[in-house]
């Protein structure tokens, strides 16, 4: 359950800064229009999201990302879309979903632990793919329902979160 006004999303949205989210965004625009990350681009949304799993990341080699994030953006399931990205070492479902966020930011959120704390949630430090899939659909909902993009409501939901302190 959203913990703040739904009118105050695209302010809260347009406060948002985050280091580095600029070329993050231009690595999985690109990676979306050619089908799949390359292994430098891959190693840098996840390093983006989280540092702490860099040393299991750049263990997948270039076929393996290729592989891998192709079968994941050619995916009609989005089940199937996660396992695929969770599949390579060092992503879970956080980093995954980042993964995808840049690649199609109208289409993902990012999992977050300041998103979830927005919505009313505890974060954790493993999440299943099935709750990915009902954080997604809440997502989704949300965003219809105030008339907002799927990228600017996760913009909102972390910058209320860091507000807060």
């Amino acid at each position: 359950m959203l913990q703040f006004d739904p009118a105050e999303i695209t302010a809260l949205a347009a406060r948002y800064q985050y280091d580095d989210d600029g070329e993050a965004q231009a690595l999985g625009a690109t990676a979306a229009a050619r089908g799949f990350y390359t292994r430098e681009e891959f190693l840098t949304v996840c390093a983006w999201k989280t540092k702490r799993s860099k040393s299991k990341a750049v263990a997948n080699p270039d076929a393996a990302v290729e592989e891998q994030t192709r079968a994941s953006f050619a995916a009609d399931d989005e089940g199937e879309r996660m396992d695929a990205l969770i599949s390579l070492e060092g992503v879970g479902v956080p980093t995954a979903s980042t993964l995808l966020q840049f690649a199609f930011p109208d289409r993902y959120p990012i999992l977050d632990v300041r998103a979830l704390e927005a919505l009313g949630q505890r974060g954790r430090s493993v999440y299943s793919v099935s709750y990915w899939l009902s954080y997604l659909e809440e997502c989704r909902r949300l965003a219809v329902r105030v008339g907002v993009s799927i990228r600017t409501l996760d913009k909102a939901l972390w910058q209320w979160s860091k507000e807060r302190g």
